[in-house]
């Protein structure tokens, strides 16, 4: 009687439906929350981007000393921003500049900065600490201090008659160093040293583990820090201002533009920037899930 009881129990527990859990707004929001939050944040950050987006597609009218000159607002959709990038007198210029010093600063920047993370991270020395300390005051410092400090010392051994592009570089890889030094360090601090020793447990010099172990593991820091490096020095102004002397770079010449007439093609020059920093950030997530699904 007992087993009909229990066999009557379960096929009525059986033919009943569950219940579907009560979900009203207030639970949702709050599962959702974080999620809500970020997609915020995200909109946030993109809504300056996608208004100079829209920009470089806008027909500014003319201004009074007869050239066209941006006001903000969307006009009318035209192609000719795209078509005549270097029509502004100077633009393609000071971008070819900015280019070259960037990219002298970065190689030069993410070279000492490697070693010097190597350094600090693998080697015992006196001074060690102090080094460290002293590797994060240039990122401490306001650029304000900074610029006008090299312009001084700059005059002071006698390099105010060539200031330029010897100068810039000479003043970025200065505040770069920093970042460098604390991505890569931060990168070889989490590698596991049981590789390395692993691989001259089977017969590998110091030699071709470096080269084999531990620059491939190091790897994606050192890049990290060349492309922060390189997207530092490219923006700046108020060190290159300081340090630039009659040269002017993309964002100096930005400046100057704002004080007079303010062309179109600053924000197709702004949105092409974006688009290929988008691509190596995108290029690099792909890269590292394949290497991911590879090893795993």
């Amino acid at each position: 009687m007992a087993t009909d009881v229990q066999d009557r129990t379960a096929t009525e527990s059986r033919a009943q439906p569950a219940r579907p859990p009560r979900r009203n707004l207030a639970r949702w929001f709050s599962d959702h929350l974080v999620l809500l939050i970020g997609i915020l944040v995200l909109v946030y950050m993109f809504v300056p981007i996608g208004y100079i987006f829209a920009l470089s597609f806008s027909q500014p009218p003319a201004s009074a000393t007869g050239h066209t000159s941006a006001t903000g607002q969307f006009e009318s959709f035209t192609w000719g921003n795209w078509t005549s990038i270097c029509d502004p007198e100077g633009l393609c210029d000071s971008v070819k500049l900015s280019l070259e010093v960037s990219i002298t600063a970065t190689v030069i920047a993410t070279i000492l900065g490697t070693l010097m993370a190597f350094a600090l991270v693998r080697h015992s020395f006196r001074g060690r600490g102090v080094s460290n300390l002293l590797v994060f005051l240039p990122m401490a410092t306001p650029e304000v201090v900074m610029g006008s400090s090299l312009l001084a010392m700059f005059v002071a051994v006698g390099m105010d008659s060539i200031l330029g592009f010897t100068t810039i570089v000479i003043a970025h890889v200065l505040f770069c160093l920093s970042f460098v030094v604390v991505t890569v360090k931060a990168r070889l601090q989490g590698m596991d040293s049981r590789l390395e020793q692993a691989a001259m447990d089977l017969y590998a010099n110091e030699w071709q583990t470096f080269r084999l172990i531990t620059l491939p593991l190091a790897m994606p820091g050192i890049v990290a820090a060349a492309l922060l490096s390189f997207s530092l020095s490219f923006d700046d102004f108020i060190v290159t201002n300081f340090t630039a002397g009659q040269s002017v770079t993309f964002p100096l010449y930005i400046y100057g533009a704002k004080l007079k007439d303010f062309p179109a093609q600053l924000f197709v020059v702004g949105t092409i920037m974006f688009l290929i920093s988008f691509v190596f950030v995108t290029a690099g997530e792909i890269y590292r899930r394949r290497r991911v699904r590879a090893w795993s």
